[in-house]
């Protein structure tokens, strides 16, 4: 299946999904916001993606929405002052929630999703990078939380998110001023996993993150993301009963037996995929 957004590569369990719009610094236009969802959803389900690397054609990751949505969407665009109050509002909200869950649908997915940043990501493109489960990028790479700039208040993800892997107070600088952060200020800070001379250099270095990942059980994995996600967003003692009830219902023998002999056999490990998810009972 072709996409305007998108190319999406399979190989060795790893799913390589590019942005594809470099002429727009892949500006997030209105197909965007179907697109990566379905993507991610079809991967995820079918169980054939092990991890994930997203990253993006051309001299810039992402610029942010593309002035087309706003253009375009009578919920945020100019017919959006019009109607009634209430249901205006509420195609508003509906609106929002619904660009939410296309980041959403990164943490969602039952494999790691690495993304592969250069140049500028700002915008709606940290809002991206930050429902991922790890970052990387270049050295001339930098971010902006750039909707304070337009007179707005970053709504798809960012402000939830980002205080859960950086410091709040280096959030709401950035968040506050918009300025530009460096792809060395986001790596001492612990947002980036590693910071790479050129574009090449770094997709590559992801993509071998990504194959170490998709050596190992795919249930495990699966339940590590799911356990890191959850504990995140609650206390201590309810994460450590989520794990135990996970345990107690996902735990594989076979694949810590199939772990253990391929370590003694010193040979790869050889897991079965994630069963795909059906669509229903028939």
């Amino acid at each position: 299946m072709g996409y305007e957004c998108f190319n999406v590569e399979l190989s060795d369990k790893i799913a390589h999904v590019s942005m594809i719009r470099p002429e727009r610094s892949n500006s997030m236009i209105p197909a965007f916001w179907s697109e990566l969802p379905a993507i991610v959803d079809e991967l995820s389900a079918s169980g054939s993606a092990r991890a994930m690397v997203l990253s993006a054609e051309g001299r810039h990751f992402c610029s942010g929405m593309d002035l087309e949505v706003f253009a375009n969407d009578d919920s945020i665009g100019p017919a959006a002052s019009s109607g009634h109050r209430s249901r205006r509002n509420e195609r508003f909200r509906s609106t929002a929630m619904k660009l939410q869950d296309t980041f959403s649908s990164l943490e969602r997915a039952r494999m790691p999703v690495l993304a592969a940043i250069q140049g500028a990501c700002v915008g709606g493109g940290i809002d991206l990078v930050s429902a991922c489960d790890m970052r990387y990028a270049t050295g001339d790479a930098f971010f902006s939380i750039a909707e304070i700039n337009i007179g707005m208040t970053a709504d798809v993800g960012t402000l939830q998110r980002m205080p859960k892997l950086v410091a709040e107070g280096i959030v709401r600088e950035l968040a506050y001023t918009g300025r530009r952060w460096t792809a060395e200020e986001a790596m001492a800070h612990g947002f980036v996993n590693g910071v790479y001379d050129d574009h090449e250099t770094l997709v590559d270095k992801v993509l071998d993150v990504a194959g170490e990942i998709a050596s190992k059980s795919p249930m495990a994995v699966w339940g590590t993301k799911q356990t890191m996600h959850y504990t995140r967003d609650h206390s201590v003692s309810d994460g450590l009963e989520f794990i135990a009830n996970w345990n107690a219902a996902m735990f594989d023998t076979d694949d810590m037996a199939e772990a253990f002999g391929a370590q003694m056999e010193r040979r790869e490990a050889d897991f079965p995929d994630l069963y795909p998810l059906s669509d229903g009972l028939g």
